[in-house]
């Protein structure tokens, strides 16, 4: 699949970059853990399977930016402060999250089972696991765990929850893809090429 910037494809990942944006006020914070439990990472699942691997990073990755240059839109904060604080490492694993999440979406056909088991299995890989990759590690790091209570504090008790989001957000997007494929919001033809009246 060609990618190339459009018009469509970009108002779609404005969208989604202001649900990211609302997503992160909603939360419940943990006495125990730095980390509170959020829809974000629902909301990246929803991205790459909706936008496909580039518009999907790209919803996600301009929040994070104009978040670096200070404006204060996640849960109300902004700045470098944010990005480097305890929580951090979670953050920048999100525009790869959803990279991963529209890699996978985008190779898959219809609305089947098995499509449908494919779709869940990367949002729990890429939407879930992922972001501990980067985040545990880092919120070791930023608040002086060891990585065992990094792992009680920013793993285990989420685990669950994910698996609840990646179960709703699969049907969701699948229903989704059947009235916006996704090359309808990409704006492409047939052939998988850009249409050249879309093209920004």
């Amino acid at each position: 699949m060609a990618f190339r910037l459009n018009s469509r494809a970009l108002v779609f990942t404005a969208c989604f970059s202001a649900l990211f944006i609302w997503s992160s006020y909603l939360n419940v914070t943990l006495g125990f853990s730095p980390v509170p439990i959020s829809l974000e990472n629902f909301v990246v699942m929803l991205a790459g399977a909706i936008l496909g691997p580039l518009y999907g990073f790209l919803s996600i990755a301009l929040v994070l930016l104009l978040t670096a240059l200070g404006l204060p839109i996640i849960h109300g904060s902004g700045g470098l402060s944010l990005l480097l604080g305890a929580t951090g490492g979670y953050l920048w694993m999100d525009p790869l999250a959803a990279l991963g999440i529209g890699w996978v979406a985008s190779r898959l056909k219809g609305r089947r089972g098995l499509s449908m088991v494919a779709l869940f299995a990367a949002m729990e890989v890429f939407g879930s696991l992922l972001l501990y990759v980067g985040g545990v590690p880092w919120l070791a790091n930023v608040a002086g765990y060891s990585f065992a209570k990094a792992m009680s504090a920013g793993c285990y008790p989420y685990l669950p929850g994910d698996a609840v989001k990646a179960l709703i957000a699969a049907p969701i997007a699948m229903t989704v893809r059947q009235v916006f494929p996704m090359s309808r919001i990409l704006g492409l033809n047939r052939y998988g090429t850009a249409n050249s009246s879309k093209a920004a």
